[in-house]
């Protein structure tokens, strides 16, 4: 999630576990503090865009070290803050803190290696947008509320924005498996031959989901939205282009790409430049993730430093479709209009 829910994150369960043994301003800035932590990974340059990418949510999103890390933060905490006999207690906050951290990073679709050293395996539900209001806004409410009122009656404002948030997740969740009956039938159907569907919540909302389907020859895209009349999917066809992919085997790039994306990308050559991309995050064709991996030289493909290319929609167009969309209007993105 974006940095702002998990500080809020952070903050509102610092102040739900510490906020009757310390002031609650000092509860909200701790947890708001230990809420970014895991993210500060993102500063460290691993050397190329894709090691940069494939590596972020990595060992510091693993809950088996933040386990392990927890009991020295909060002897630290608790010395810093004048506190030594509530030593127990901020070690169960900040433990809060940072597992709640990466099992809301695990909700979105990015891919969070949550089990290291076990497995890197990278985790991801999708049911929720990087960004989504409506989880961070009772956050917010409930916190300040804590810092205004009151203390007990603060604490129970707070209270209440952690469990609607929580209750909104558990909603994204729900909705999801809706949406993915919907398609399963569909696509039956239909007698589409899918090797793989993903389904995932569109920005900022959870009304309408982006459809993702991966065929022998090619890939899919659709959207369906809770508020349509009847549950019918267009869904566009495009090729992947998996010849190329078979070119630059070997290609860690590539490897890594295809890998760390469990198999949901597109190959695409232009100007004798190769490149992968993500399909998971964004939408045909503007993708967050596209990166050059190799260049042409003769009949062959050369390794190269990848590099990161990224282009974006407009955003005036994209948001009015995107509220069309939403209520229902089911209309092509402007994009994609023939």
């Amino acid at each position: 999630m974006d940095s702002l829910s998990q500080a809020a994150l952070g903050s509102a369960v610092g102040i739900a576990v510490m906020g009757r043994r310390t002031a609650v301003w000092k509860a909200a800035l701790i947890g708001a503090a230990f809420g970014t932590l895991p993210d500060l990974d993102a500063f460290i340059d691993h050397g190329d865009p894709i090691r940069n990418m494939t590596f972020h949510r990595a060992a510091s999103h693993s809950l088996f070290y933040l386990t392990l890390l927890s009991p020295v933060l909060a002897w630290l905490t608790s010395k810093l803050s004048g506190g030594k006999q509530d030593f127990k207690h901020w070690l169960a906050a900040i433990w809060l803190i940072l597992i709640t951290h990466v099992l809301l990073d695990f909700m979105t679709i990015y891919g969070t290696q949550m089990a290291l050293p076990f497995t890197d395996y990278p985790f991801g539900v999708g049911s929720i947008f990087i960004i989504d209001p409506l989880y961070t806004l009772p956050l917010l409410c409930g916190i300040i509320a804590a810092l205004i009122f009151y203390r007990s009656s603060g604490l129970r404002w707070n209270a209440l924005g952690l469990s609607l948030s929580t209750v909104y997740l558990a909603w994204t969740v729900i909705a999801q498996w809706y949406v993915e009956n919907i398609v399963d039938d569909y696509l039956a159907q239909h007698q589409v031959d899918v090797e793989q569907r993903l389904v995932t919540a569109t920005p900022f909302n959870t009304l309408l989901w982006r459809v993702l389907v991966i065929t022998p020859d090619g890939y899919g895209e659709g959207f369906y939205s809770l508020l349509d009349k009847t549950p019918q999917l267009n869904i566009k066809m495009f090729p992947r282009n998996e010849a190329l992919f078979t070119a630059v085997r070997g290609n860690w790039g590539a490897e890594r790409m295809a890998w760390f994306t469990h198999g949901f990308f597109k190959m695409s050559e232009a100007e004798g430049k190769l490149m992968i991309t993500d399909l998971r995050m964004g939408q045909e064709p503007f993708y967050s993730f596209t990166f050059v991996v190799a260049e042409r030289v003769g009949d062959t493909w050369q390794e190269v430093m990848p590099e990161h290319i990224r282009e974006n929609p407009d955003i005036e167009l994209a948001l009015d479709w995107l509220e069309r969309r939403i209520s229902g209007d089911v209309i092509d993105p402007p994009w994609l209009v023939e």
